[in-house]
């Protein structure tokens, strides 16, 4: 390969992705004095900070336990993310937020979001990058990237030629931040796996995370009416060891699943594998339906409308000819029966929304290629990977927000400057 052409514009440092990611490790290493070119595709600045959290931006999320990330993040080894979680904490983050005054509120668990918009985060990392005096290439693309070794000897760096639509620039590192394939109406590609594997990274592979679920056939047929209800459930997956358990809310869809608890089962979900639904977590339903049967002449989905919302009630009852009768009629056997299907709803997923629904996406580059300190890939001198173009993926509610900002800031740290 020849060698880049001295007099190509470098730079210390080139950030494809101007996502959460890129944008503040684009400005961190700004500030730390280093040149850096940030590039994007899209036409907007980091479209799925603004489009997150309802437009408010769930940063990130204040329980995180920085000492144990496996219980919040999936992937194939989800303790490579402790050592960047651990030297840049949410209060790290909210401390920056603070600085610029940014309102902002617990929500539920832990995750904060802006009193205001997501647009004050934009806002934010955008004027971090301007006191780094980070160059922004956007819309810009990438049409091709090529690396030279140095002709000297081992220690000293090679460099990168990124051919873009504005012209080819070189420089000493190149950070992948260019997210997953999630949503790509606003942007998403798989740029940064294509690269990835150009450099001979290896990859886990990609599949939707924190997506709605979907059902079809006659199975689902019961169900198809409840679209819009929303309820508190328990929701699991697996068995023994290899068990997920979920409490949140449960919303049912046209199309199946959807809801905080059904985002966060889908990372864990197999294809083939049931899940098993609590729909009334918390309430003894045998011991409240025998109690009912004593006392009411009622049919049994009025008196079970005292325990689950009234359309659920609905939809169940409707399922047996024996749970169609005033409940002091109904026998024992059939109560038990109802109580055991309600507190263990066990159903097969037929698949997901895919990306085009889903927040994230699972897999990426194998974590074993990269320094999980300085997120650099081993065999390959001078190329980072850094936020959700890892596999690393969080949980819902803010831990990927902050796997950004962390995995970032390791980069950004780690970068050489060029001598100069």
């Amino acid at each position: 390969m020849p060698p880049v052409s001295s007099s190509l514009p470098f730079f210390d440092a080139v950030v494809i992705g101007a996502g959460a990611a890129g944008l503040f490790c684009a400005a961190q290493a700004g500030q730390r004095g280093l040149r850096v070119l940030l590039i994007d595709h899209a036409t907007q600045v980091a479209e799925k900070i603004r489009i997150s959290g309802g437009g408010r931006c769930n940063f990130t999320n204040r329980d995180l336990d920085v000492r144990a990330p496996q219980r919040h993040y999936v992937g194939q080894n989800p303790q490579f993310a402790r050592s960047a979680l651990s030297r840049f904490t949410p209060q790290d983050f909210i401390a920056l937020v603070d600085k610029h005054g940014i309102g902002h509120h617990e929500k539920h668990k832990g995750q904060l979001f802006c009193d205001r918009s997501a647009e004050d985060i934009i806002a934010m990392l955008l004027a971090e990058c301007a006191t780094g005096h980070v160059q922004h290439w956007q819309p810009c693309s990438v049409k091709n990237v090529a690396f030279s070794p140095s002709s000297a000897d081992r220690e000293s760096a090679g460099s990168y030629q990124i051919d873009t639509d504005r012209g080819p620039v070189a420089a000493r590192s190149l950070v992948i931040a260019t997210g997953g394939l999630s949503i790509p109406k606003i942007g998403a590609s798989d740029l940064g796996y294509r690269l990835a594997r150009q450099f001979g990274l290896p990859l886990v592979a990609q599949r939707p995370g924190l997506v709605p679920l979907t059902f079809s056939g006659d199975a689902w047929a019961p169900y198809a009416q409840l679209a819009g209800l929303a309820l508190p459930v328990e929701i699991s997956t697996g068995v023994k060891k290899e068990r997920m358990a979920f409490h949140e809310d449960l919303l049912f869809t046209h199309r199946g699943l959807s809801g905080p608890a059904v985002l966060q089962i889908s990372s864990y979900w197999q294809p083939g594998q049931p899940l098993s639904i609590d729909l009334a977590p918390g309430v003894d339903l045998p011991a409240a339906l025998l109690q009912a049967k004593a006392r009411s002449r009622k049919l049994i989905a009025n008196e079970l409308a005292a325990l689950v919302p009234s359309r659920l009630a609905d939809a169940w009852a409707a399922q047996e000819a024996q749970w169609q009768r005033p409940i002091n009629e109904a026998s024992d056997k059939a109560l038990h029966l109802l109580a055991e299907r309600l507190a263990r709803w066990q159903l097969v997923p037929t698949g997901t929304e895919g990306y085009k629904k889903a927040e994230v996406t699972l897999g990426g580059v194998d974590t074993r290629a990269l320094s999980q300190q300085t997120m650099e890939a081993k065999a390959q001198p001078g190329l980072y990977c850094i936020g959700e173009v890892v596999d690393i993926t969080g949980w819902l509610g803010g831990y990927n927000f902050q796997w950004a900002w962390a995995s970032a800031h390791a980069c950004a740290q780690a970068l050489p400057k060029s001598p100069h």
